[in-house]
């Protein structure tokens, strides 16, 4: 259902509703209907026959489409990048569809999981078909692109691996890799802070939702972990299951082991035949990121390099992991440029 267009200035924000097959009755209860926002470019309305590529943007964990509208003084949304790009004139035209992936634990690491749903199925399978219908697509991998930072660039990384049948080119910023540092380091001050409820993160988990959010110092660290948990490592009932013990902090190897199996880095020989057929990679982080994504995205791009790929626009620059959003625009115009027609 379309709900109304918003003018971008140049271009035009056109946003919907739209149905999912695949989060109908997910274990949270989230809402299937979900927010969906296509920009289309200058020129879009004016020319019926023309056909675009297009970019998928993807949020880090705790993102909903909305706050792509959220002001930070100084700083223009990432909506007014993106209409500035392409008014420009300097790269070649794209849709872009930016797509919501909320849970109730705060994000869905874009994964099919019984413990939060079926979010890589519902953005492969209902949003892409979505926009290919409503739009003028070019249908085709090589002309289809997906960006994203933090949890999101994580699920732009593995998209394409899992799905190199839709997704051919890739941009990632700060995205989550190199689990041993990005998770692990963590995982003592986790144990920690749980002291406050017993060792139990359930029990904090009800806490969390009878309070309001984040008024107390533990809620960031343990939301990340335990919606993770859900994602990467729920029991059979979708409980989150944390990798290690609540009291001591003892790696549980069988826990850990499922949450490797989804490090980027610890994928490239799996998908190397998908990852070669890419048309673009963008891989950047802060070089103070405090998660170490910087060594996580060395350590991707050294994976990438023995299988063979040389072709990757790898930067690590001066910054931490928040307020980076200067960087989207950049990987944006790489996307653009390796997905034109």
């Amino acid at each position: 259902m379309d709900l109304h267009l918003r003018p971008a200035e140049a271009g035009i924000l056109n946003e919907h509703a739209i149905e999912s097959f695949a989060l109908r009755d997910n274990p949270l209860g989230d809402p299937s209907a979900r927010p969906l926002v296509v920009y289309t470019p200058p020129g879009y309305d004016e020319d019926s026959d023309r056909r675009y590529p297009s970019i998928y943007v993807i949020q880090g964990y705790t993102g909903q489409v909305s706050m792509w509208w959220n002001h930070t003084p100084f700083v223009p949304s990432y909506p007014k990048m993106v209409d500035d790009l392409f008014a420009s004139g300097d790269v070649p035209a794209c849709l872009v569809v930016f797509v919501d992936a909320w849970t109730a634990y705060g994000g869905s690491q874009y994964v099919d999981s019984v413990g939060t749903g079926r979010y890589h199925t519902y953005l492969c399978e209902d949003v892409v078909p979505f926009v290919d219908a409503h739009y003028r697509t070019i249908d085709d991998p090589a002309h289809r692109a997906i960006q994203g930072k933090s949890s999101g660039g994580f699920g732009a990384m593995i998209t394409p691996m899992l799905r190199p049948d839709i997704f051919g080119a890739l941009a990632s910023h700060a995205g989550d890799t190199l689990y041993e540092l990005c998770y692990g380091t963590g995982f003592g001050d986790a144990v920690r802070l749980l002291r406050s409820w017993g060792g139990s993160p359930e029990r904090w988990w009800e806490d969390f939702c009878a309070r309001p959010a984040f008024t107390h110092p533990a809620d960031m660290t343990l939301l990340g972990l335990y919606g993770v948990a859900a994602c990467f490592s729920p029991d059979s009932d979708g409980k989150p299951v944390l990798p290690f013990d609540t009291r001591s902090g003892r790696i549980i190897e069988e826990v850990w082991a499922q949450w490797l199996a989804w490090d980027p880095v610890r994928m490239v020989q799996k998908y190397a035949d998908a990852l070669r057929g890419l048309r673009g990679i963008w891989i950047d982080a802060g070089k103070s990121d405090e998660y170490y994504l910087d060594l996580g995205a060395e350590a991707f791009v050294g994976e990438l390099k023995g299988i063979g790929i040389d072709d990757v626009n790898f930067e690590l620059f001066d910054g931490k992991h928040g307020n980076i959003s200067y960087r989207y625009p950049l990987s944006l115009a790489f996307l653009a440029h390796r997905i034109a027609p």
